[in-house]
């Protein structure tokens, strides 16, 4: 039987769906409160995470261990790095890739944990596809695009260290738990999306920007995940 995990890293990013859900039981563990009911009839467990890889990675873990999860979603914001995408916008996870990981000088490629074989963590194409298809019925007003999501312990605002993300790693988004979450689904093997809503453009305008439409992403984000769960075979 199915239950899906879906993790914000903030309360804005899951007051609007646990508002929405029928929960049943509410479990303290790690400085996190772990919502476990249904929504639009589906079992779910839904946290907030707390920002950060690390909180991130641990929230995938209790989520594995203890709630035994068979899919995890991370919906959220993000400041897009394709000028393509803009402001409000959707963005759906092809796979996520740390930019603040660096062990080149031992051969690894910019990203790539050392030892563990891959840099890109790749997103279950089934969850993907239909996470798409559920934006356009969702919120048909939005441009959803699928991509890579770029991730680490920084807030992007800088137009120079934009230009290095992009030059080095791509990317369609960029944000601070995704490749995180990716990363710990993978190594239990979970199937996993990530679903970013635009809030800024991960420059010098990000610091002003993302104050005025987080609010708005957030919601239109929570809005497609809800649509996306019941959808889930």
């Amino acid at each position: 039987m199915k239950k899906i995990g879906i993790i914000g890293a903030m309360e804005l990013e899951v007051d609007t769906l646990k508002s929405q859900m029928e929960i049943k039981n509410i479990t303290a563990k790690a400085n996190m409160e772990f919502y476990e009911g249904s929504l639009n009839g589906t079992p779910v467990v839904i946290v907030r995470s707390g920002v950060g890889k690390v909180n991130a990675g641990i929230c995938v873990q209790i989520l594995a261990d203890l709630f035994s999860v068979t899919h995890v979603i991370n919906t959220g914001v993000a400041g897009s790095l394709d000028s393509r995408i803009d402001i409000g916008d959707i963005v759906i996870s092809a796979d996520a890739v740390y930019h603040d990981v660096d062990a080149t000088i031992f051969g690894y490629l910019p990203g790539e944990v050392p030892q563990l074989g891959r840099r890109e963590f790749t997103a279950d194409p089934d969850l993907v596809t239909l996470a798409a298809a559920s934006c356009q019925e969702a919120n048909p007003h939005l441009h959803v695009f699928t991509g890579r999501v770029v991730s680490g312990d920084q807030f992007i605002s800088d137009k120079a260290e934009k230009e290095r993300i992009i030059k080095t790693f791509g990317g369609y988004c960029t944000e601070m738990e995704g490749a995180a979450i990716a990363h710990a689904a993978v190594l239990n093997a979970i199937p996993f999306v990530i679903i970013r809503a635009i809030s800024d453009k991960a420059d010098d305008s990000a610091a002003m920007a993302y104050p005025e439409f987080e609010r708005k992403a957030a919601q239109d984000c929570a809005r497609l995940t809800a649509h996306l769960v019941a959808k889930i075979q």
